[in-house]
């Protein structure tokens, strides 16, 4: 992200910002606080959490704080609503691409909603965690988030006072990770979001209902991660996807960037193979695989879907986009606070998150217009990813 020093001086979008979702505020106390709260997710705060930004906010404790994330009447829905609207505006493009991950955000106790010990991504282990399934949307004009859902264990789902305790919604039941990226993405569709793809990682991919769903149901084309063992089917038998790379020749590797990085060109090699499955007309269905320049034991296989002319290069950089939602995450925790509240109950987690989001996109939206215009000056840009 921008220098911080930068990011106080564009203070002055955030009225504006702020005046989109106003009206999903009844009250003046939580309008003007929900302002306040994204000024302090947005400022030099070191934890923002309630105490903190309290503190910052020059209130005497953090009840004013807990009241807007737990009590005040306001619509979290559709601030999201005005999240991705305010993205697609900014940072739409028909070329753009739909992301799914999931994070985790490591908690103490038994009582925060959801919490658990499971895997958490950012720890690489198993942790007491909860852990957030999100949506974001990558295009050349900049990265953000479009949406969240919280995973609710089975064990949490079926347990009728623990919810009671979290307010957990009586409609809501468990749902996988990919149903609740299914139901984020059917949100995205049915608003219009500007998309030629969707991306994700194993747990997405390795899962047949979500990825039929994206194919029959919603027609979307996709290049999503799948895991070494990943059953396909190759000439009337099931093989598996490392097995079924391995056989190729060295000469079905070719080397392709999957987009520029922090350090420049992102270089593997890569492998396509055509897979022998029905679909749509004009469309057709490949195994991808990566491995690193000269490494042929650092190999990363994929699943694609999509129209039948695709070139490889375009499926490579589908598949490199999905960077764009892990480097999202670290933004978001370290400029404004995602994983940085201590809240129990499932209402106050929405609000916090959907905030946090906006703010994200704020910063990232602004620090993409004064590239743009440090560019157009001929002066250097902020930061490049």
């Amino acid at each position: 992200m921008a220098a911080h020093a930068e990011v106080v001086g564009w203070r002055g979008g955030l009225d504006v910002l702020h005046r989109r979702i106003a009206g999903r505020f009844r009250r003046a106390e939580a309008r003007e606080r929900a302002k306040r709260y994204l000024a302090g997710l947005l400022d030099r705060v070191e934890r923002k959490n309630g105490w903190q930004l309290a503190e910052h906010l020059g209130e005497p404790g953090p009840q004013g704080v807990q009241r807007l994330l737990n009590a005040a009447d306001w619509d979290v829905e559709a601030v999201r609503d005005d999240l991705r609207a305010y993205v697609v505006e900014h940072l739409g493009d028909p070329a753009g691409v739909l992301i799914v991950d999931e994070t985790g955000f490591l908690k103490k106790g038994t009582k925060s909603v959801g919490v658990r010990r499971q895997y958490s991504g950012p720890a690489g282990r198993i942790e007491n965690c909860q852990v957030g399934v999100f949506l974001a949307y990558a295009s050349t004009a900049g990265r953000a988030f479009l949406d969240r859902e919280l995973y609710l264990p089975k064990e949490w789902a079926d347990d009728a006072e623990r919810r009671r305790e979290a307010g957990v919604p009586a409609g809501v039941g468990f749902a996988t990770k990919p149903q609740l990226a299914q139901a984020m993405l059917g949100r995205a569709f049915a608003a219009g979001v500007p998309a030629a793809w969707v991306a994700g990682d194993e747990v997405y991919g390795d899962d047949g209902a979500f990825r039929r769903w994206l194919e029959d149901a919603a027609g979307r084309p996709y290049v999503v991660a799948v895991s070494c063992d990943h059953p396909v089917w190759r000439a009337g038998a099931q093989e598996r996807a490392d097995r079924l790379v391995a056989a190729l020749p060295e000469e079905a590797w070719a080397p392709l960037s999957a987009g520029a990085g922090s350090q420049g060109e992102r270089l593997y090699d890569w492998a396509c193979i055509r897979l022998p499955y029905e679909g749509a007309p004009a469309t057709a269905q490949w195994l991808l695989a990566r491995r690193g320049l000269g490494d042929p034991t650092e190999v990363a296989y994929y699943r694609a879907f999509g129209p039948a002319a695709t070139p490889v290069a375009d499926l490579v950089r589908v598949a490199g986009m999905r960077w764009a939602i892990e480097a999202s995450f670290e933004d978001a925790k370290g400029a404004v606070g995602l994983d940085h509240y201590e809240v129990r109950k499932w209402t106050a987690w929405y609000r916090h998150i959907t905030l946090a989001l906006l703010a994200h996109a704020y910063l990232e939206v602004t620090r993409r217009r004064a590239d743009a215009d440090a560019g157009k000056k001929g002066d250097p840009p902020t930061c490049s990813r």
